[in-house]
């Protein structure tokens, strides 16, 4: 299983003159200031309406954040990430945002397609794994209906979500870093590592955060992979979003994003978990990208994406 460079090698070489080291960390700090300022102002905001709303200041931020209004509103904290990249992309590169997104300067959403239904396949089966390890699943608290008036918002919401990590860590930094410097060690692995360690937890345990840790990395090697074999976003975008969704409106695994969710999991930051369980669901997580690679890559799947040339 061999991939073709190519399309990778166009995607890396469309920036302009000025995307230099020195604009590209300038660049990203704009997207972080943006980021962090649209997190406070809906946190805030958010925050306000919520304790007004309920009667209750005890609750505060930490109730707000657990609410499923407080979910909505961290949802829509990543459109900060949005305005940012245009913002450097218009200002700092002189370049269209559109230039993130491949060669096409388009989403190619057969790949986009391909990428979702690749992980929503490998997340079922990660699923029943991580059952067999635990089977501790119990109903969650959203009812039938009103899970089904939510889903698109939160569909919505998570693909602006998904969206802005992408563009981001897979877009203007990997096309950036490629473009100034050769090895897939610069160019490929600080995107992966900043991407990984913002999922990081403080509420979990260090055997639990290290397998979530490398569930993640080993997702963001998949990510990239399909940038580089492909030359677009758009299969990136839909495994993201198959991935978060899965998560967020099947089963959580995490009780702080659990209110929308069909099914809650045993939460990986509670109590109760082994090394040994740490360690099987590092493995789970970690063949479970390994098998999207194979079902997005291998020349013989249904799957397979096709590089992209304007």
């Amino acid at each position: 299983m061999t991939i073709d460079p190519s399309a990778f090698e166009r995607y890396r070489h469309s920036p302009n003159a000025r995307t230099t080291l020195p604009r590209l960390l300038l660049g990203t700090g704009i997207v972080v200031l943006f980021w962090a300022a649209t997190t406070v102002a809906v946190l805030v905001g958010g925050t306000y309406a919520f304790i007004a709303w309920q009667a209750t200041p005890s609750s505060g931020i930490q109730g707000f954040l657990a609410s499923p209004l407080g979910i909505l509103t961290a949802l829509v904290s990543f459109a900060g990430i949005w305005i940012g990249l245009w913002v450097a992309m218009r200002w700092v590169h002189g370049e269209k945002l559109s230039a993130l997104l491949g060669n096409s300067r388009r989403v190619s959403w057969p790949d986009f397609l391909k990428g979702l239904i690749a992980v929503l396949i490998t997340s079922f089966i990660s699923e029943v794994l991580l059952y067999l390890l635990q089977p501790q699943i119990t109903r969650g608290p959203i009812g039938l209906s009103s899970w089904l008036l939510f889903a698109i918002p939160i569909a919505a919401l998570t693909l602006l979500q998904t969206s802005s990590e992408e563009v981001l860590f897979r877009g203007y930094l990997l096309r950036g870093l490629a473009n100034r410097f050769t090895s897939p060690f610069v160019w490929a692995l600080p995107p992966a590592l900043l991407f990984t360690s913002l999922h990081w937890s403080a509420s979990s345990s260090p055997a639990i955060n290290a397998c979530v840790l490398a569930s993640i990395a080993a997702f963001a090697l998949l990510l990239t992979l399909v940038v580089y074999a492909t030359g677009n976003l758009g299969a990136a975008l839909g495994a993201h979003l198959g991935n978060n969704l899965t998560g967020f409106l099947l089963i959580s695994h995490q009780e702080s994003y659990n209110s929308f969710a069909l099914f809650n999991a045993k939460p990986l930051e509670g109590p109760g978990w082994a090394t040994s369980d740490a360690v099987l669901i590092a493995f789970i997580g970690i063949a479970c990208s390994m098998l999207t690679i194979v079902l997005l890559l291998h020349p013989r799947s249904p799957l397979k994406l096709a590089a992209e040339f304007p």
